[in-house]
């Protein structure tokens, strides 16, 4: 699988537009053939950058989607939303295929190391 890696540059001051795009894609990504891996806002650091995750089993699978989002009703409208909003100054795309055996790991529990205090 590769994953379409978007990196966005938003208007800090508007991130709840940026989430409500994001929220309005998890309808239409499916549909239209991409495994949605999510949409990520900032939390600390950096205030302006957002990313989209977006998995496909090839190139061609994601050209087949592009050509499917264009015709799709809701697609336009939100990229055109978007436009009329001006809350995403900048976007740019990355194609990465993940390693095997590091995706979705779960994190180990661990116990509190033993002190040797009685209890």
């Amino acid at each position: 699988m590769i994953t379409c890696f978007i990196r966005y540059e938003i208007d800090p001051f508007q991130r709840e537009l940026f989430a409500e795009y994001a929220r309005r894609w998890g309808q239409i990504i499916p549909r239209c053939g991409g495994y949605l891996l999510g949409y990520f806002l900032p939390h600390e650091g950096s205030n302006y950058e957002a990313w989209g995750l977006i998995g496909f089993d090839s190139l061609a699978a994601y050209e087949a989607y592009r050509a499917r989002l264009r015709t799709d009703p809701e697609g336009r409208a939100n990229f055109a939303w978007a436009q009329a909003q001006r809350f995403i100054l900048r976007e740019e795309r990355t194609f990465t295929q993940g390693v095997e055996g590091t995706l979705g790991l779960p994190a180990h529990t661990t116990t509190a190391p033993h002190t040797g205090a009685a209890a």
